[in-house]
């Protein structure tokens, strides 16, 4: 089964501590933008490595609840008539608070979209403002409390935690006004100073000052004990879910499963043979003018062999707490992860276990992950 990820990129301003590709929603191309994912959309048509229905779709940004819902509706009709859209698809798309009212909201459940991630981010009004974000505390709960009305019963909230000035109480009462709110998933990330962006230079210039990496592991596990003394699991580093709530289309991310990208800065999977990675530039311009020339704007960013697939296999797969089924493993590469990787697994051996057929980090490895991996890379 084929997943599709559609890439708005279009914000109505940019918050410091972002570096994915997003520009203001005054850009010249914004208008005609569902018009381009619909060209790139066509120019598969027929090839075999893009084969429906899709499973999942999502909508991500940048800031897809810019979009009107009668565009959301166009998009998903041309996804159906060129690909097919498989009966029980999860339809994900990401809103800011700021953006949203009820009949909007109930526009997007029309037109497919069943499950909906909103970028909360924090409760604390203060923080909200050191990280850019234009709602407020009262926007948050309004939505909440809309999506609901409008009949979206599988809800994602997004909460930033390590923020400046942050403290353990304090995330502690976000986590509690969280559950409150009765999310059937949560993404929590931790805040980092990304190179490039307005954040990164305010850190560095000491204008602001972000939690050490012991506070950064403190609220970590802080998230961890809290959501899942709440009833969610926490199956993969930055994400929790109820039972039966997982997101579906980041699964397949993680399982290295066939994914196509649309709009400027998507990026695709192809499963064919080791399998191989694509890029649509992060250009506007280039994007447009590439479509009008019949031309597919996606770029060969990565050529997997053998051994490279291997790796990332267990790199994608250790981030979940399914971890990497050996028997899965051994069907697809012929060997088991300890006959390929011998002294890789010893290396690890106070953090890597194989327990009922997977292995696995536990959770508290999951804050060393960067380091860990690193040796099967």
């Amino acid at each position: 089964m084929l997943s599709l990820y559609l890439h708005i990129p279009f914000c109505k301003s940019k918050c410091p501590y972002c570096d994915f590709f997003s520009v203001v929603d005054t850009h010249p191309v914004f208008a005609e933008y569902p018009t381009l994912l619909i060209q790139q959309l066509a120019l598969v048509d027929g090839r075999q490595d893009w084969q429906g229905p899709v499973s999942s779709i999502y909508f991500g940004g940048g800031t897809p609840s810019l979009l009107d819902p009668a565009e959301i509706d166009r998009l998903l009709k041309a996804i159906d008539g060129q690909l097919g859209i498989a009966a029980d698809a999860e339809i994900s798309m990401e809103a800011n608070p700021g953006t949203l009212t009820l009949s909007r909201l109930e526009g997007y459940r029309a037109a497919g979209i069943n499950r909906l991630s909103l970028g909360l981010q924090t409760q604390n009004l203060r923080q909200l403002r050191q990280l850019g974000r234009l709602h407020s505390r009262s926007e948050n709960l309004q939505a909440v409390d809309w999506a609901r009305q409008a009949g979206f019963r599988n809800l994602s909230l997004d909460l930033i935690f390590a923020l400046p000035g942050q403290t353990l109480p304090g995330l502690q009462e976000e986590i509690r006004e969280y559950c409150e709110l009765s999310p059937e998933h949560l993404s929590c990330y931790g805040l980092t100073a990304e190179v490039g962006t307005p954040l990164e230079a305010s850190v560095r210039e000491g204008a602001i000052v972000l939690p050490d990496g012991d506070f950064y592991a403190e609220a970590f596990l802080c998230l961890h004990e809290g959501l899942e003394g709440a009833g969610y699991e926490h199956y993969e580093i930055a994400n929790y879910a109820r039972p039966g709530y997982a997101c579906r289309h980041n699964l397949g991310y993680w399982q290295r499963r066939p994914c196509l990208g649309l709009g400027a800065g998507a990026h695709s999977f192809q499963a064919a043979k080791w399998g191989e990675r694509w890029v649509v530039p992060a250009d506007l311009e280039a994007f447009r003018a590439a479509l009008f020339q019949g031309k597919d704007p996606s770029e060969l960013l990565e050529q997997f062999d053998r051994r490279a697939a291997m790796g990332e296999t267990l790199y994608l797969g250790l981030r979940t707490r399914h971890g990497v089924d050996e028997r899965s493993f051994r069907k697809t590469f012929g060997v088991g992860v300890a006959e390929v990787f011998p002294e890789e697994v010893k290396q690890l051996a106070s953090y890597l276990e194989c327990r009922d057929g997977a292995w696995r980090f536990q959770p508290e490895s999951w804050l060393l992950f960067d380091r860990l991996i690193q040796v099967f890379l």
